[in-house]
């Protein structure tokens, strides 16, 4: 039986860590470009890509990475899309679709925009997916499976170039959520970005006590401390750039978490019981209505 014909006829990945990797691995997979370009400054992650069978050429010009593509997928750290949005403007061709995998929205939108020629549509795109791990090796085309996509495409963006690049992921096996980048960023505050900076903070805490208690944590960890240093073995330039690009957001939600841990404290030092009890049982009640929507 014949492949169904590509969805997109010549793909670019920039940048090949853990996401861009998967993306590669899930249209080889399924037949869904016809040529896969990697674009990659490492010359090592290059060489690996095309060890692994994963894209078709490996280049480390933006601009020659794009010129031809239908589609390009920007999988870099957000606070360089400024810099390869401007590298990459004068290969890009009438009708490309340029979209991106970036934990944070209003800031892609405004360091891209500017260097989108006439003809060329951006969607805007965050695949909510991922470990701890990156580069080439860690990824895999099952990634996507089950969780959502959210697409924050401009006022004026083609219905068009937005209907295929949910296409795209939807075949990854990926629901699609389409809200504003200003709101996006607010939901993802609290549901990504404040969790992983909490979990930076207690294991910098650790790596700050006196020796002998140091070795004892890392012996007799249990699994919630377990859980947060996973979190906070994730690629450290990527978290930085999504912490300074989201400031607006995540300090807001910061805010409001020191509040409520004020409200924890006082109920401690005074032993009240019930507000704990009530605290306690409120979270409960959201971590079951989130393994009632199969994202645990």
């Amino acid at each position: 039986m014949a492949r169904p014909k590509p969805l997109f006829r010549r793909v670019a990945i920039v940048g090949f860590g853990l996401i861009g990797s998967s993306v590669a691995r899930v249209m080889r997979r399924d037949g869904l470009a016809g040529e896969i370009v990697a674009c990659d400054a490492s010359a090592e992650a290059r060489a690996r890509v095309l060890a692994l069978g994963i894209a078709d050429r490996a280049v480390a010009s933006p601009a020659a990475a794009v010129r031809g593509a239908d589609l390009v997928m920007l999988c870099t750290p957000v606070r360089s899309f400024g810099a390869i949005g401007a590298a990459m403007a004068r290969g890009l061709s009438k009708g490309a679709i340029v979209s991106d995998v970036g934990s944070v929205k209003g800031a892609v939108v405004e360091a891209l925009a500017p260097h989108i020629p006439k003809g060329v549509h951006l969607v805007p795109g965050h695949p909510i997916a991922g470990t701890e791990n990156s580069g080439p090796d860690a990824g895999f085309a099952e990634l996507f499976q089950g969780r959502w996509c959210v697409l924050t495409p401009p006022e004026g963006a083609s219905p068009r170039a937005v209907a295929r690049v949910a296409e795209f992921w939807r075949r990854a096996g990926m629901e699609i959520a389409t809200m504003s980048p200003a709101h996006h960023d607010r939901v993802l505050a609290i549901t990504s970005h404040v969790p992983h900076l909490i979990a930076y903070t207690i294991v910098s805490t650790v790596s700050d006590l006196e020796e002998t208690m140091r070795a004892e944590v890392i012996k007799f960890a249990a699994s919630g401390f377990r859980d947060f240093t996973r979190v906070a073995g994730s690629d450290p330039t990527m978290w930085r750039d999504i912490f300074l690009s989201n400031r607006d957001a995540v300090l807001e939600m910061t805010g409001r978490l020191y509040e409520d841990i004020a409200l924890l404290q006082k109920a401690i030092r005074h032993g009240d019981g019930d507000t704990l009890h009530r605290v306690f049982s409120r979270s409960r009640r959201v971590r079951r209505g989130i393994v009632q929507a199969k994202q645990a």
